[in-house]
């Protein structure tokens, strides 16, 4: 559209008589056009690129993606050599793609990131080095590394992000009933019908709070400690669930109308916590990328790497090693020791 455009003006000015350049100009502009058009023409995106993408959007359609406000997709593409030079078949795994996992993916020679959150979600201006994600667009296109971004096309799906988290309710020997918290409304690609954002499991009795704190503790790798807000009692009386609505990320918004005893998210407000527990219900929250990551590896990673290797037998799914919440909890009284001024 801009190309077209800009011949349109250059057509206008042409035709007016004070500026009517000679043939030969028109004839030496006419080819240069062609010529640059032709050069950008014969670009292409990577065999392997393509595949991944197609891929991605076979076991996560983008159509489920919540594009009111959501940037998923091919959010940065890299280009098919025009040597002799293969594109490694090789993709990263991360949850955010910071400076740290951008590096990573470079020395890993990885030819795709697939970020599950998009790293690009706001017009840019400028392209330079003093502002990291600007950094990451730089260094990525420097070497020809493509970023792709599924997010909640990943929650919404039947059997992605929130299934998984409603999965870590199965057993206690309780007989569970699983809904989806918002539906999709509209028409869902062909093979992925009860696809929506948020799940709440009914269990067939009541169970103790604290089992579920343990399953999710266990479920999203071993975490130590997870934020619980309830609703006042005697300190001595068990928390009785019947149901527990789950989102990934911060769920609130997805949730608040489930009528669930229990919201299981990554991150929630102080004022939508003190409220839930006004009404009687409980919150327990993991920090949001821990309700995220261990999908890409334990779910992500090997589905990915099967639909990959019908076609490319090199083709190999790594999961980012550097990829890290930008939150920990300290210990006041066992900080680590770089933490103290040491002047």
């Amino acid at each position: 559209m801009i190309f077209t455009s800009a011949l349109s003006r250059t057509s206008r000015l042409l035709l007016r008589p004070t500026l009517a350049p000679s043939a030969s100009y028109l004839f030496a502009a006419a080819s240069t056009n062609r010529r640059s058009y032709t050069m950008a023409s014969a670009l292409q995106s990577p065999l392997f690129t393509q595949q991944v993408v197609q891929a991605m959007r076979s076991l996560y359609p983008e159509e489920l993606a919540d594009r009111a406000w959501d940037n998923v997709g091919l959010l940065q593409e890299n280009i098919e050599p025009s040597s002799a030079t293969k594109v490694p078949s090789t993709v990263l795994l991360t949850n955010d793609l910071t400076v740290v996992v951008a590096e990573e993916a470079i020395r890993k020679k990885a030819s795709v990131i697939i970020t599950y959150h998009p790293f690009i979600f706001r017009g840019l201006k400028s392209v330079t080095l003093a502002d990291p994600q600007q950094r990451i667009l730089l260094q990525l296109a420097q070497n020809n590394i493509a970023v792709y971004s599924p997010h909640t096309a990943v929650d919404a799906a039947p059997g992605g992000m929130n299934d998984w988290l409603a999965d870590m309710l199965n057993g206690h020997g309780v007989t569970t009933k699983r809904t989806v918290a918002q539906p999709i409304s509209g028409v869902v690609p062909l093979g992925f019908g009860g696809a929506g954002y948020g799940r709440v499991i009914e269990f067939g009795h009541p169970v103790n709070l604290g089992r579920i704190v343990e399953a999710y503790a266990a479920g999203l790798g071993g975490l130590r400690y997870v934020m619980v807000a309830t609703p006042k009692h005697d300190g001595v009386s068990p928390v009785p669930v019947r149901t527990v609505g789950v989102c990934a990320g911060s769920g609130y918004d997805v949730l608040k109308d489930s009528g669930a005893d229990l919201f299981v998210t990554g991150e929630m407000t102080h004022h939508n916590a003190l409220r839930l527990t006004m009404l009687g219900k409980s919150v327990i929250t993991v920090f949001h990328t821990n309700s995220e990551r261990r999908f890409l590896k334990e779910r992500l990673q090997p589905q990915l790497q099967a639909v990959l290797r019908e076609q490319d037998s090199s083709a190999q799914v790594l999961v980012s090693e550097e990829d890290a919440d930008p939150f920990e909890i300290w210990d006041v009284e066992n900080m680590p020791a770089w933490a103290y001024d040491r002047k």
